[in-house]
């Protein structure tokens, strides 16, 4: 690993306390090793993970933070053995910039889930010691392994939120067959994570049915998103007529909410996967054993499942629902995000307002 440079040429926004209050702040990056990419910052998709860490609420944050893990640039430098970047080129870095690549699960192109743990784009502590810092700044320097390739024709400003909230629900749905055609998919929230579900779900050929707490939410999920089906949770009717009528239900959920009346909507076999972080889950083990159904949990993804993501979403003109937004908003963007008042993900213009 290089040594942290020197000059602090680095314009990001930072939280210096649990306030979790934004305001510019330099830094120093590494200097750009052999196998490093210098990626120019044009866009950055704004996660509740920037709320968690910018207001300390996992305990375990290290001030100064700067936030964003959705991250879409253009290569400006490139590292004398760097094979797969060439300068110009498109490129994206998601919610981890370094593993041990060793691992069975680095071997794998797992990243992800390395055994000694991968280093998260920011707040993390990466293997030199260094504090990493994230994506609401002007450029970042990493190495070439945890960089992704955007197809130029694919707009940046639409590419950043791919890099956490697209491959969050798209690596499970691959990995639990969820993009069978002619089957059905369950949509748990509507939020970042659950219109993109709903994105890939008809992409895949699936009938996709949407749960939301809120009716208001039925013109979009039906006429925007695409969505076949519109269930207000809470209306124990229509949830009745929908009983062991779903191969697959994916929660993107992050409030608490009762488990059993979704268990009770799959079929045989079903395949229940939970990407949200409700404080607990709970349900009775009859309505797993009964039907022999499947409850799995998921985190993003490893480096093959975000670039094939990536691909497929150009291939199938699949864009996520953004409202792009300066840096100055950034405070107002992460309150509005805490109150759901997003359709459906903010992204920074960082190139034009940093």
């Amino acid at each position: 690993m290089s040594s942290q440079g020197i000059v602090e040429d680095c314009l990001g926004w930072a939280a210096r306390d649990a306030s979790g209050v934004l305001s510019p702040y330099k830094f120093s990056r590494r200097t750009l090793g052999n196998e490093d990419v210098y990626i120019k910052i044009t866009h950055c998709g704004v996660c509740y993970a920037d709320v968690a860490w910018t207001r300390n609420k996992l305990g375990d944050s290290k001030y100064p933070v700067v936030p964003g893990h959705e991250i879409a640039g253009i290569v400006t430098k490139v590292g004398s053995n760097v094979h797969r970047f060439n300068v110009g080129d498109h490129v994206g870095v998601g919610t981890y910039v370094n593993s041990c690549r060793d691992c069975e699960y680095c071997n794998d192109r797992l990243e992800v889930h390395c055994t000694k743990g991968s280093i998260y784009t920011f707040n993390g502590v990466d293997f030199d010691g260094t504090i990493t810092k994230g994506g609401y700044s002007s450029y970042i320097v990493v190495h070439e392994r945890y960089c992704f390739i955007i197809p130029k024709s694919y707009p940046l400003a639409s590419a950043a939120p791919l890099l956490c909230a697209g491959i969050t629900v798209y690596s499970p749905m691959v990995r639990h067959k969820m993009n069978q055609p002619g089957k059905s998919l369950g949509v748990i929230g509507l939020g970042g994570l659950g219109h993109m579900a709903v994105k890939f779900g008809k992409a895949f050929g699936l009938n996709v049915t949407v749960f939301s707490t809120s009716i208001s939410k039925k013109e979009e999920a039906l006429s925007l998103l695409g969505a076949d089906k519109f269930v207000v949770s809470s209306n124990q009717e229509e949830m009745k007529a929908l009983a062991k009528s779903l191969d697959f239900i994916i929660d993107t959920a992050s409030g608490d909410h009762p488990f059993d009346p979704y268990m009770s909507l799959l079929k045989t076999y079903g395949v229940f996967v939970v990407v949200g972080f409700p404080s607990e889950i709970k349900f009775m083990p009859a309505n797993l054993i009964l039907g022999s159904k499947t409850v799995a949990g998921s985190v993003t993804g490893g480096t093959k499942d975000i670039q094939e993501m990536i691909d497929f979403c150009a291939a199938k003109g699949i864009y996520p629902n953004i409202e792009v937004i300066p840096i100055e908003y950034a405070n107002e963007a992460l309150d509005r995000l805490i109150n759901k008042d997003v359709k459906y993900r903010f992204v920074i213009d960082i190139e034009n307002s940093l």
